[in-house]
């Protein structure tokens, strides 16, 4: 634990300690708060804040006796990731544009992927239009009693590009998510930016 960090709780509230990592603050028996990097064994059980490096509590974990160490766990671990995400964001960018100019060079380079992806698919669609019109001069397709057996490697090749197809179709809704996913992570992203930048100081 962090030394010399206890405060009296009734005076007013200073800043947690400066660094990288989670703070956690907490309130003894004697009303005296306190700021460190881990919680004692004796305080375990208690109520307490987590604070980002910046000293905007992330989380919140009750002091209920009910609450399950494995749900204190995950709250905590959740606090934990969002604390070093906040300082990820701080340490990495200057300024919102600087977010902004990431989100549109990705969102970019997935455009270009999905246009790719979008021409490979209609290819692929005009090649099985052109193997199904060839199937229909070959049993069992064609009306035609005399008509011949289809030829293996039509059938195979038939069946290599509907499955081809499908895949490129299913990869394609695969990269739209992504691409909607990270728009909405940089938005998140920016709005916690500007939460984290505009914030008062203690």
């Amino acid at each position: 634990m962090l030394a010399g960090l206890a405060i009296a709780g009734t005076a007013r509230a200073g800043a947690p300690p400066a660094g990288g990592g989670t703070v956690y603050k907490w309130t003894d028996e004697k009303g005296v708060v306190h700021y460190g990097d881990s919680v004692p064994p004796q305080y375990a059980q208690d109520e307490r804040s987590l604070l980002n490096s910046q000293g905007v509590e992330v989380g919140h974990v009750s002091g209920n006796s009910a609450t399950g160490s494995s749900e204190r766990i995950r709250a905590e671990e959740l606090a934990r990731q969002k604390a070093q995400h906040d300082q990820f964001l701080l340490s990495t960018y200057l300024s919102t544009k600087d977010i902004e100019q990431l989100r549109d060079e990705r969102l970019g380079q997935i455009d270009g992927q999905l246009r790719a992806s979008a021409a490979y698919i209609d290819s692929l669609g005009t090649r099985l239009s052109t193997l199904v019109d060839r199937t229909s001069h070959f049993k069992p397709y064609s009306s035609d009693t005399n008509a011949r057996r289809m030829p293996d490697d039509l059938a195979e090749e038939l069946v290599s590009v509907s499955s081809e197809a499908r895949n490129q179709r299913r990869a394609l809704e695969a990269k739209r998510k992504e691409e909607s996913d990270m728009r909405a992570q940089f938005e998140a992203d920016i709005a916690r930016y500007r939460e984290l930048t505009t914030k008062p100081r203690s």
